[in-house]
């Protein structure tokens, strides 16, 4: 199985890049082959520019890890070079040649002639260009978006081994609400005292407090992180301070854990505040107070990654270790999670999406929700009031699970109305057992729908034949890396044949007495193909500024 890493991702943009240049060349053989006696083509070395040298390049291409793919003038190599776009001119220092992958890592330098898509006034962060945090400040949002619409349509079109009347349309990139001040967490660090490794010395004055500079392994000191949330960013200053004064506690390097969390203080009718407990009150130098007509919410960045950290979704709250994983922009999870819940079940036969022709049997209601990776509950809560049968989440951590029970509880006593309340319950597994005897006789995969939101790495194969070898009516596959979903959807979208792939050979003596026509009908029950269609595709920018780019795809079983 490909494993979607940006290496790979990144060597598959320069070999069709390199492909699309040598079929774009008139006539004769292509550029860098010469003919040999026999009639083949001979590779020609061509000379590279010394490592360490300063070349003028331009971008022609700009690929789905965020990186230009740039040209010198007279040469078919290519040049990967950070923080440029489409029609600029750079001058880098050429870092690397990796000869076996056919392309050369640069380093930027600056802009020689700026492309008519960059406009240098929108970058908000001193340290862009130099920070491997953020790729796309230059560029205007909409012209992001429709990059990262093409990130996910180079995925599913490489990634999926899927042939192109087997993948829909993709459509349009939903957009974040907040491009700057999004994220509620960040995790600078410091490198420890030199020598750390050989003693125990403390620093002996405070250490760079950052992120990892583009290209480097070492650690840049940066103030302030502009995609940060207030309460992000404050404590981040908080932090700074307290390291410039007990930085001579440390003897080796340390991750800083920047967590925003909420506390919301409802108002009566009067619009007055009303109690909520005896907790005393954070500092104010300490807080973000934001004001609604409803509500004021207090945000706080927690920096123990033990603590509980609070966040709300719509009308749905969420407690979590602060260390743990939750979705990093609060400000498109509202959005997000409607068009999940508008999707997670069959539309309408009368929808104009609905593939049902007159003569089709009403399929059963749907009455089961399987939220397999559910971690602390976000999709099983936020959905389960759409499901008679109620909604089961699925995660291998016991802490997980515990907070999703937990939040749970919590936001059915908060809501009262039917959209919000929750039928929702969890268990500790790991999602490869997921699809236990006891699931299937409680789960009739006709009445259930699956939602997959794995980590980067995507489903494994075991997983994905359990899968189909359940059969739910619906998948709704939620991914961080459009990639490995696209692989993993295009093994959904194959199938398999039942009985191929659980090793149910017939034992001996099986079928004896039976005649030919019911031992042919048993062959062809078995062959019949386990597989699925894609109802829709679509990706949703999480991290404004950079590459990175998350996706849906909605897939329906095929009964053939």
């Amino acid at each position: 199985m490909n494993s979607g890493s940006a290496e790979e991702v990144l060597g598959i943009d320069v070999q069709n890049l390199i492909e699309s240049l040598n079929r774009d060349e008139d006539g004769g053989a292509e550029e860098g082959t010469a003919a040999g006696e026999n009639g083949t083509s001979e590779s020609v070395t061509e000379t590279l520019p010394q490592e360490g040298s300063e070349i003028d390049v331009e971008v022609v291409e700009l690929s789905s890890t965020g990186d230009g793919l740039a040209l010198q003038k007279g040469s078919k190599r290519v040049y990967v070079v950070p923080f440029a776009v489409p029609g600029d001119t750079v001058k880098v220092k050429v870092y690397r040649h990796l000869r076996e992958e056919g392309y050369t890592v640069a380093d930027f330098i600056s802009v020689v002639t700026p492309s008519a898509s960059r406009d240098d006034s929108r970058i908000r962060c001193q340290y862009f260009s130099k920070c491997s945090g953020c790729q796309f400040q230059m560029l205007d949002y909409p012209t992001q978006l429709q990059h990262k619409k093409r990130i996910v349509e180079k995925a599913f079109r490489h990634f999926s081994q899927l042939p192109p009347e087997l993948i829909p349309a993709i459509q349009d990139t939903i957009g974040s609400p907040l491009q700057y001040g999004y994220r509620t967490k960040l995790t600078p660090h410091f490198d420890g005292p030199q020598g750390w490794r050989r003693g125990k010395q403390p620093f002996e004055k405070c250490p760079p407090i950052g992120f990892m500079p583009k290209g480097k392994r070492d650690t840049m000191d940066i103030e302030d992180c502009p995609i940060g949330t207030d309460a992000v960013r404050l404590g981040m200053k908080r932090e700074r301070a307290r390291m410039a004064v007990e930085y001579g506690k440390y003897t080796r390097g340390a991750t800083i854990l920047l967590r925003e969390s909420t506390k919301r203080i409802p108002k009566n009718a009067q619009g007055q505040l009303e109690e909520t407990g005896s907790s005393p009150p954070p500092p104010e130098d300490a807080v973000v107070r934001v004001e609604t007509d409803e509500y004021v919410d207090l945000k706080t960045c927690v920096t123990d990654n033990n603590a509980t950290s609070t966040e709300y979704v719509g009308p749905f709250v969420f407690h979590n270790p602060a260390g743990s994983f939750f979705q990093n922009n609060n400000s498109i999870l509202p959005v997000f999670t409607d068009y999940i819940r508008q999707h997670i079940l069959p539309p309408s036969p009368s929808s104009p999406s609905s593939s049902a022709s007159a003569s089709t049997p009403t399929p059963p209601q749907i009455k089961y929700l399987i939220d397999a990776y559910s971690g602390s509950g976000l999709f099983t809560i936020t959905l389960s009031s759409l499901f008679p049968g109620g909604s089961i989440g699925i995660d291998i951590s016991d802490s997980s699970i515990a907070y999703a029970s937990r939040n749970a509880a919590a936001n059915n006593k908060a809501n009262t109305t039917s959209t919000t309340t929750t039928n929702a319950r969890f268990i500790a597994a790991d999602a490869k057992s997921l699809f236990t005897p006891a699931v299937r006789e409680a789960y009739t995969p006709d009445e259930t729908v699956v939602v997959l939101d794995p980590p980067r790495k995507g489903c494994d194969a075991d997983f994905l034949r359990q899968l189909l070898e359940f059969a739910p009516r619906r998948v709704v596959y939620v991914s961080c890396n459009v990639h490995t979903q696209a692989r993993d959807v295009g093994v959904l979208v194959r199938g398999l044949e039942e009985g191929q792939e659980k090793g149910a050979d017939q034992g001996e003596g099986e079928g004896e007495g039976e005649g030919e026509e019911e031992k042919k009908k048993k062959e062809e029950e078995k062959k019949k193909k386990i597989r699925y269609a894609i109802e829709s595709l679509r990706g949703f920018d999480f991290f404004p500024q950079t590459g990175h780019v998350e996706g849906v795809a909605v897939l329906n079983r095929v009964d053939d």
